[in-house]
């Protein structure tokens, strides 16, 4: 038979209780508390102790909320008199379900985290709130165990941090997938590993993926990598080369403005590009482009839109868009997006 617990765990175990069975829609009084203790924890705890202890968790800095309400009682002589009842005890949460949905969701549609470590962060989230968060997100857990996996993926996330934060360049290699589905490093032209060496400043999430910005000595414009694809980084002692000698980032990095024209993530320089947009889609070109997109010519079906933007970048979007849009300028990118569907007109000829 089980030994009962000592008195001195009353307070944790009351804070236990309030974790897993309150929040403003779920609270408990003073006698459900004790009853609690009794059948679960095996402790036979009277009123008077379980408010006391209550009391003690606030002193102590536990943000509880509960209800008064004044009632006559009658006292050691038989007279009434008037009692403060205190009753509806919940724990107020750091995080609202509503806010550990969208942490949970969020990791459910990562493309990049790993099926283990995705399940084990969702289960730690899930541990923020009560069992009656758990019960209304049970069936949304349902992980694909076949995604490719990147094991090394938190240790990279680990020392990058630390470079940027210390302002030291980080070497690693960098992975294509193979036919196979596993990862291989790219290789230099005498068929090694080749090892990249870069000055990283930002890591950023865009499209389910996570990236990291930085730069390469040998150049002096930004650079994007998938986080997910690097294995084998290492801290450097070098120091990071100043953001501000970079082209683009010589008054620091602007993310959303960075983000709106890089929306693939290429590095190659952005600039102005205007098209033609059936009006029907401009909540997608919002999407993509951010706020900063200028309308003009608007007419009752269409309107020309004018971005900022890799140019790379908004070749792959042009395609992915071809039956809505028309690029009208740079002429160079026009022919090019031309070229391109021509070719690909060719194929299904």
């Amino acid at each position: 038979m089980d030994t009962m617990q000592p008195k001195k765990l009353i307070i944790m175990n009351i804070l236990d209780i309030l974790k897993k069975y309150t929040d403003e829609d779920h609270r408990l009084s003073q006698k459900e508390i004790a009853e609690i203790l009794e059948t679960e924890y095996e402790m036979k705890v009277d009123r008077k102790a379980v408010k006391r202890n209550l009391m003690n968790l606030i002193e102590f800095g536990y943000e509880i909320e509960y209800s008064e309400a004044v009632r006559m009682v009658k006292n050691k002589k038989g007279e009434l008199e008037e009692s403060v009842i205190l009753s509806d005890f919940y724990l107020v949460r750091d995080f609202t379900d509503s806010e550990l949905r969208l942490l949970v969701d969020s990791l459910l549609f990562s493309k990049h985290i790993p099926y283990s470590q995705c399940k084990e962060l969702v289960e730690k989230i899930e541990g923020l709130s009560n069992r009656y968060f758990c019960s209304k997100v049970r069936h949304i857990r349902n992980l694909p165990e076949n995604m490719p996996q990147n094991k090394e993926l938190f240790y990279t996330i680990e020392v990058l941090d630390e470079a940027i934060s210390k302002g030291r360049q980080v070497a690693f290699n960098y992975n294509n997938y193979g036919t196979d589905k596993k990862q291989y490093p790219r290789k230099d032209s005498e068929g090694k590993a080749r090892e990249y060496v870069v000055n990283p400043y930002q890591m950023v999430a865009t499209n389910g993926r996570y990236y990291l910005v930085c730069n390469s000595d040998k150049y002096d414009n930004p650079a994007n990598y998938r986080v997910d694809r690097i294995t084998g980084i290492r801290l450097l002692d070098t120091p990071a080369k100043p953001m501000k000698k970079v082209k683009g980032l010589e008054n620091g990095l602007d993310l959303p403005k960075h983000m709106a024209e890089h929306i693939y993530m290429f590095s190659d320089e952005t600039e102005r590009v205007q098209f033609r947009a059936k009006k029907y889609i401009i909540s997608e070109i919002i999407d993509w482009f951010g706020k900063d997109v200028k309308f003009t010519d608007e007419t009752e079906d269409e309107v020309t839109a004018e971005v900022k933007v890799s140019r790379t970048a908004m070749k792959f979007w042009a395609m992915q868009y071809a039956e809505h849009i028309t690029v009208t300028s740079p002429e160079n990118l026009v022919n090019d997006v031309k070229n391109t569907l021509q070719k690909a007109m060719k194929k299904y000829n």
